[in-house]
């Protein structure tokens, strides 16, 4: 009998139950036994704390309307599995999931290799890109940079967004240590763009990057004078970056696809309007935090929303929640329907702002609909996830996953 879709995937989530384990040599040995399909792509490799999927998504979205036919790496999905491979904008089909993964599991028992979630799913977009013969592949890293499954191309640029605290047991506990490990993505000689960094975070990238004979270029100033899609003045630094990738990887961009791509690029989760008094957005540590409130005051100058928020057990929530308060009238903490997921009832908000229980997020967004206030769900993309497949069942049945 023929295994489904959902039983394939089934199989898939299953691996998340090893965790995370950083390291190339599984990968590589699958990634052999596959044919190394990834070094039959061109791409282009972005790693970073915060930015990572908007930069991405830009990336995609210029080289598109440049004529390119693009393939699309990003984690985690918000709604379903498909939305992390995408080929010129379009999910993977549930009919190639099945098929790849077919592929994969005949490769895993040949090759005896044990390989994670993120591994496979690495592995499955490599072929998928390959096999749809796609001009340009935009890789996403999942975790950190030099022992993620995505560091075994050598891309035609390395792309660094913006680095700060975050996964610290993983990756360090100080900037300098984590800018080390998205680092460790520079290859020799290929040509480096980061966005505007801290110094300590600077300082590792110019040493890395010297170290391999890999030249580098900051992106310093925003672009003022075009549309962006996405909200926030820091996009507009985004899109800079954007702009000065494509540059340093020698492709010819024109300024009308410049224009079109930036103008036109949509990643949903990232300070999204649902209707007009509800916003999603996914901020899932401090930076993203204090950077959320800069874009709420820009984009909402003197409101104070409900925020409902929810998070996981390793992010420092006592900080984030300090972050968000400026704003806020009021906290509806809810839990995220993820393993790691903190219980609401170990969420303390700030001093002297109210905060309630909720059982459900919907049941918050619901309480908080008919407050005067407008409504802010941040905290997770995987809350944020829910919310999106429970208001706009266009993106599909909510699918749980712990990565």
């Amino acid at each position: 009998m023929q295994e489904s879709y959902t039983e394939a995937l089934r199989w898939l989530y299953a691996t998340q139950a090893t965790g995370i384990k950083l390291g190339l040599e599984n990968v590589r040995r699958l990634l052999e036994t596959l044919g190394n399909p990834h070094q039959q792509l061109a791409c282009i490799h972005v790693a970073g704390t915060n930015g990572k999927g908007s930069v991405s998504a830009m990336l995609d979205s210029v080289a598109r309307a440049a004529g390119l036919r693009t393939g699309l790496y990003t984690s985690p999905h918000l709604v379903r599995f498909n939305e992390r491979i995408q080929i010129s904008g379009r999910p993977i089909t549930d009919e190639e999931v099945l098929a790849g993964l077919g592929i994969i599991r005949e490769a895993i028992a040949r090759s005896g290799c044990i390989p994670t979630f993120f591994e496979i799913t690495t592995a499955l977009g490599f072929l998928h890109f390959l096999g749809r013969r796609v001009d340009l592949a935009i890789m996403e890293t999942g975790l950190g940079g030099r022992l993620d499954a995505t560091n075994l191309i050598t891309p035609l640029v390395s792309v660094l967004t913006s680095i700060d605290l975050d996964h610290q047991k993983i990756l360090g506990d100080s900037r300098a240590k984590i800018a080390r490990e998205k680092a460790g993505i520079i290859k020799p000689a290929v040509p480096v763009v980061s966005i505007a960094q801290t110094p300590d975070v600077r300082e590792v990238i110019d040493e890395v990057a010297a170290s391999m004979g890999a030249p580098v270029t900051y992106t310093i100033e925003p672009i003022n004078d075009l549309q962006i899609g996405l909200t926030g003045s820091h996009q507009r630094l985004n899109a800079a970056l954007v702009r000065d990738t494509f540059t340093a990887a020698k492709l010819s961009i024109s300024p009308g696809a410049l224009k079109t791509g930036l103008s036109s690029v949509f990643w949903p989760g990232r300070f999204q309007a649902l209707g007009d008094r509800l916003t999603i957005d996914g901020a899932h540590n401090l930076a993203a935090s204090e950077r959320l409130v800069q874009t709420w005051s820009e984009c909402y100058p003197g409101t104070s929303p409900t925020i409902v928020f929810g998070g996981l057990r390793d992010k420092d929530l006592d900080k984030m929640l300090d972050a968000l308060a400026p704003i806020a009238t009021r906290f509806f903490l809810v839990p995220v329907k993820n393993p790691r997921g903190e219980d609401p009832a170990n969420i303390r908000p700030p001093h002297g702002i109210p905060g309630t229980l909720f059982p459900r997020v919907q049941d918050a967004v619901e309480a908080a609909w008919k407050l005067p206030q407008p409504v802010l769900v941040t905290g997770s993309l995987f809350l944020v996830g829910e919310v999106l497949a429970w208001l706009r069942p266009g993106f599909g049945q909510y699918e749980v996953s712990a990565q």
